[in-house]
């Protein structure tokens, strides 16, 4: 158990980290390139998650899972067997990914730019951003296909470094680019299209740290390799069959959020335009999808991190057919991510407008502030799927994540359209929480039915956050009655900075406190919370 909670808050620390950097150095790009430059840089962002995920076609996490299996049985040849015909595979579906997105940019822009008299984004634009973006194709899957074998010996530390200095490294030279071409040229479409590039940057950067990594450890993994007793002489069309098994579910787990914007992205301005809103639709486009998304996903960090550290020992339990440990660790994984996310959404929630203003500026607040509002919550949802499928992929039912996201997107698709003409912008968002919602209660009821696991710990738990939870809503609304005799911080940047720095310090430490007083926070992550006593205990 403590694995898990080591390589979880490892992750998770190099997950948040690099989401709390993506999400500070989107306020001075948005200074640079505005409202519009988010649009198309999410444009061209979008496709290329899901090409990105397509390419690897799930393998670096199914690599992760298989080595940890044949480990786990002392057979470490066949894990190295497999990592080298991964790289082999990657290096061939990066190369077809980026054919695809480079030739096929100027047919996606077209339909995502419906009518190029509405609007100041161009088809030209789109394709230029898109076909930037796509070189990164060549490098990221055989480079992940690294990260995914050392997560196979729960070695999580050459992830989360690579991650994060992937993410210095891409960040460093999007802004520098950026503030050079829109000081000299001042054309936004030329300042996201070295904004996309960075993402080639990133990946080498991230190439020289897990060759680093690999160098340190190949002797030991070598070692293993000569001292082994046991071997499974499969042969390489049985290793390749068993390991797309594994990895045709993980690909959809990689793709479900950009799948969903995806379908925002050729439905939501041709919606607006129909509803008489086509003016705002770049703006609140860029709100909910880029700006806003940004803040969202950090607390589905937790989900992630948690998601890769469980998955090989979820693996190791269920090969060993531990039943009891595994039911184990299935409740310690959503109580994690229940009393960790539930907060971080609410709280959010609650402090909208001032987290949008502070970080965006005060312009157009009384739109973008409410839609962040509205989409917090759905962090949730997609904390939940992550985990829900990673599960299932530890249990061996991978197969049925893509029944779950099947459902998700269709709601998605057939709502999204009808949602928007009733709610404006929103609309949209709606749409994401239904097919999220969908696609977790899926996942929830396979997990119970496969598995016979037992949620009434978890539902117990559950309420008790949600009480905390509730207890730290009073707190903020009682905070920002009285600053709001005042400060101006509907209207201020830096009186909104003021309001969300107090609202986050005073609801999220009492939050803390109870939870940690309540002995929740012990339970689930062990004796480590106990550096707390310096806080609370003086």
């Amino acid at each position: 158990m403590s694995n898990i909670v080591r390589g979880t808050m490892l992750l998770t620390g190099a997950s948040f980290l690099s989401k709390f950097l993506g999400m500070i150095y989107v306020i001075p790009f948005q200074w640079l390139v505005g409202e519009t430059g988010g649009t198309l840089y999410a444009y061209a962002y979008t496709p290329y998650s899901i090409l990105i995920s397509i390419s690897t076609i799930g393998v670096p996490l199914a690599v992760s899972k298989f080595v940890s299996k044949y480990n786990s049985l002392g057979d470490y040849e066949t894990g190295m067997r497999m990592f080298k015909a991964g790289i082999a595979l990657m290096a061939v579906t990066g190369f077809l990914g980026f054919l695809v997105l480079f030739f096929g940019a100027e047919l996606m822009a077209s339909f995502i730019i419906s009518n190029e008299n509405i609007g100041v984004i161009a088809t030209a634009d789109v394709t230029m951003v898109i076909r930037a973006v796509s070189f990164a194709l060549l490098i990221i899957p055989a480079m992940s296909i690294v990260r995914g074998f050392f997560q196979g010996y729960e070695s999580m530390a050459p992830t989360a470094v690579s991650q994060v200095v992937e993410q210095i490294a891409r960040i460093i030279f999007l802004l520098s680019a950026t503030f050079i071409v829109m000081t000299l040229f001042e054309s936004i479409p030329i300042a996201v299209g070295f904004a996309t590039f960075a993402a080639v940057i990133g990946a080498l950067a991230s190439c020289v740290v897990l060759f680093v990594f690999w160098r340190k450890r190949k002797p030991a993994i070598q070692k293993q390799i000569q001292q082994q007793r046991v071997t499974h002489d499969i042969p390489k069309k049985e290793l390749v069959k068993e390991l797309f098994s594994y990895a045709g579910p993980f690909v959809l787990v990689g793709i479900a959020i950009p799948l969903y914007q995806l379908v925002d992205q050729f439905t939501f301005k041709r919606a607006m335009i129909a509803i008489g809103e086509g003016n705002i639709s770049d703006i609140v486009y860029s709100a909910i999808n880029l700006y806003g998304h940004k803040l969202v996903i950090i607390p589905v960090t937790i989900a992630t991190g948690l998601s890769l550290a469980v998955l090989p020992a979820l693996t190791k339990s269920f090969t060993k057919d531990n039943k009891q440990l595994l039911n184990q660790q299935i409740n310690q994984s959503f109580q994690i991510i229940l009393v960790l996310v539930v907060p971080a959404v609410v709280g959010l929630s609650m402090l909208s407008d001032v987290a949008y203003g502070s970080l965006y500026g005060m312009k157009h607040i009384s739109m973008t502030g409410s839609l962040l509002g509205w989409y917090a919550p759905v962090a949730l949802l997609f904390a939940l799927f992550t985990v829900t499928a990673a599960i299932l992929q530890g249990v061996n039912q991978q197969r049925f994540a893509a029944v779950s996201l099947s459902g998700g997107l269709l709601v998605k698709v057939l709502f999204n359209i009808q949602l928007i003409h009733i709610f404006g912008a929103k609309g949209a968002i709606f749409g994401t929480a239904l097919a999220a919602g969908t696609a977790v209660i899926l996942n929830i009821w396979r997990i119970k039915s496969s598995t016979q696991f037992s949620f009434k710990q978890t539902f117990k738990r559950f309420l008790l956050i949600c009480i905390f939870s509730i207890i730290m809503c009073i707190i903020i609304w009682i905070l920002r009655t009285l600053f709001g005799t005042f400060l101006a911080y509907e209207e201020s940047r830096l009186s909104a900075t003021i309001m969300l720095i107090s609202g986050v310090v005073a609801g999220g430490g009492v939050y803390l406190w109870f939870a940690y007083e309540s002995t929740l926070l012990e339970r689930l992550l062990g004796n480590r919370v106990r550096v707390l006593d310096k806080i609370f205990r003086r």
